[in-house]
């Protein structure tokens, strides 16, 4: 280990090439790889023209433009000169890549980080091929073709073995034939796939999961001891922890989107056990283990063990584990000392593993109330909009749905170990779970909470005590509501149809019946 470089030198001059670069873990990537390593030759990012715009216009506004590079931006502006717009689609064959930039990118790149996909659980099964197994296929034939290739990742999930509860960092059977998956989505109409999807995916609960692990084996099967590479399975990839600013984020996706739906009064009820663990893992901590594991693959000596496809488990359950239940609590307390402004509804909300409550207070906690303010809306001569909300959320929670139910367990001992081989010039800037044992839940979720109204909602601090006021108002509409209700059903039971009187008498008949017998 005392012969090895530092991360920051490792990456000194290299050129990286980045699929998903404006997604969630790959803006982050991008940021963190400029910031850290001062020397990082260029970063080639793949990007489509859109909309009317170029890929340099979308990697401007997309990317540079982020909120989340203001820091970068701070301490050396210039390197975001060293990005580069490679216009390319993931949909297409090759990439999409002309040939001069995939001959650019042949000649000059080092290292490949292939994290685009599609994550809609609720894919169709063609598209889900596509974008998430043959774009795959597609840049590990890019990545054999380098001429100066240190080190090739791919970044999968945790839940792409979901249909065994506990999951090794190593390759699993794959759930069927990649090659004939492609080949199926590129000779067949959507329609039939469609038909097809329930079979065709075998034990894994959608599309996503299924083409993820096809992915996976793509890139064993084309990789292993042929050229570095690595796949990387990250958890439910959450907001920022610390790097560079805590709470960051760009989508609504997982806890965020409970906690937002939440926190708005939207959501009142989880059908999840309430012992459920939750699985996590920031995402700044998912790019230093994705950095730190590409160092350790690109300064391997050992030419076996360099060639040999590795795979990392970027998972928290083994450090910092939370319920569902901790998760609801800690969110009750935020809900109160942070609310969000403009709450349709007093915040509460609480798992359950019992279908019958769920669904009692979905009826009459979530869709009658709703019903109620768009009937309200629409007196005042506006647009309903708050049941159409529910109704999506709903939706969006039923594809959620295998994934609250059971509690994994992805053993991360080589992502851990990891650790303990970074230098210690290196610690500051590339630690990962060191940070997460440390972690104040409370004190994250709080930020995130945060980060939220920040980046996502556009709620400045200067409408703290505002939000305060109409939340409490809305407590004591909460409580007025619960009042009358419980009062109807006490009312509907003991005096109008008298229900205990009535089963008491058929009862005591009961009774009288088989004493005479």
């Amino acid at each position: 280990m005392d012969e090895k470089i530092s991360i920051t030198k490792f990456f000194a001059g290299k050129n990286i090439f980045i699929t998903g670069g404006s997604g969630f873990i790959g803006k982050v990537l991008i940021e963190k790889l400029l910031r850290s390593c001062p020397d990082l030759g260029n970063i080639y990012v793949l990007i489509r023209s859109k909309k009317g715009k170029n890929s340099q216009e979308r990697l401007v506004e997309q990317i540079v433009n982020s909120k989340l590079f203001k820091t970068l931006k701070k301490e050396n502006e210039k390197a975001l000169g060293k990005l580069i717009a490679v216009e390319g689609d993931v949909m297409d064959l090759d990439l999409g890549l002309s040939k001069i930039d995939r001959q650019t990118l042949i000649d000059n790149v080092n290292i490949i980080y292939h994290s685009a996909a599609s994550v809609r659980f609720d894919d169709f099964m063609k598209d889900s091929i596509l974008v998430n197994t043959r774009s795959t296929r597609e840049i590990t034939y890019l990545a054999k073709e380098l001429k100066n290739l240190d080190v090739f990742m791919h970044v999968s999930t945790t839940y792409s073995q979901c249909d065994k509860l506990v999951i090794e960092e190593e390759m699993y059977p794959p759930p069927g034939d990649w090659k004939e998956a492609i080949e199926l989505a590129e000779n067949y109409d959507s329609e039939l796939l469609n038909i097809l999807t329930e079979k065709y995916k075998g034990a894994l609960p959608n599309t996503y999961t299924f083409t993820k692990s096809l992915a996976e084996h793509v890139v064993y099967d084309l990789c292993n001891n042929q050229i570095p590479a690595i796949i990387l399975r990250p958890s439910i990839v959450i907001p920022t922890y610390s790097d560079p600013v805590a709470g960051w984020m760009d989508n609504f996706y997982g806890p965020v989107g409970m906690c937002v739906a939440t926190g708005k009064g939207i959501l009142r009820s989880v059908y999840t056990p309430p012992s459920t663990k939750t699985e996590y893992i920031p995402v700044d901590l998912v790019v230093k283990i994705m950095i730190s594991s590409t160092w350790e693959k690109g300064v391997e000596k050992d030419l076996s063990r360099k060639l040999k496809t590795e795979v990392y488990n970027a998972s928290n359950n083994t450090v910092a584990p939370l319920t569902y239940k901790e998760l609801m609590e800690c969110g009750a307390k935020m809900y109160k000392e942070c609310p969000l402004n403009n709450v349709i509804w007093y915040p509460h909300n609480e798992p359950t593993a019992c279908w019958y409550n769920h669904f009692y207070k979905l009826l009459f906690y979530q869709l009658l109330p709703a019903l109620l303010i768009d009937g309200m809306l629409r007196i005042a001569g506006k647009k309903p909009i708050v049941f159409k909300l529910h109704r999506r959320i709903y939706i969006a929670n039923m594809a959620l749905q295998y994934f609250l139910n059971y509690t994994w367990v992805f053993k991360n001992k080589k992502t851990l170990n990891l650790e303990r081989k970074i230098l210690p010039e290196d610690m500051v800037a590339f630690s990962s779970y060191r940070e997460l044992d440390q972690v104040d839940i409370f004190d994250f979720f709080w930020k995130v909470k945060l980060g939220a109204r920040k980046y996502l909602l556009n709620e400045g601090k200067e409408t703290f005590e505002a939000a305060k006021r109409h939340t409490m108002r809305m407590w004591y509409l909460y409580i007025v509501w619960n009042t009358i209700w419980y009062l109807t059903i006490f009312y509907l039971v003991f005096i109008r149809f008298n229900i205990i009187g009535y089963a008491q008498i058929k009862i005591i008949d009961c009774i009288d019946y088989f004493n005479k017998l």
